[in-house]
């Protein structure tokens, strides 16, 4: 799936890898690099084995409905400086 910016790998209605190019700035810039998990005890999983690995935290795990109703997602910084995202869209 491709906007432009940024392509979507897996199957074609529901992309599972996302990777986008460097749009702005100059040097260095961190890349976003979100993971589906099957379901939010996943993300929570993935939140809480990140963080027992020192990882900085940029978003406990939470809904996002600004992205849709069903967002579920956390995101910490690895050791590179790129932020990783574990992300659920199935509701409870």
């Amino acid at each position: 799936m491709d906007f432009g910016v940024t392509i979507g790998y897996g199957p074609p209605s529901k992309p599972e890898f996302w990777i986008g190019n460097q749009d702005s700035g100059e040097g260095f810039r961190e890349s976003h690099i979100a993971f589906a998990a099957p379901d939010r005890a996943a993300v929570k999983a993935f939140f809480d084995a990140a963080v027992a690995r020192n990882a900085q935290v940029l978003h406990q795990p939470r809904l996002w409905p600004e992205y849709h109703p069903t967002y579920f997602a956390a995101f910490v910084r690895d050791p590179d400086g790129n932020n990783v995202e574990a992300v659920c869209h199935q509701g409870e």
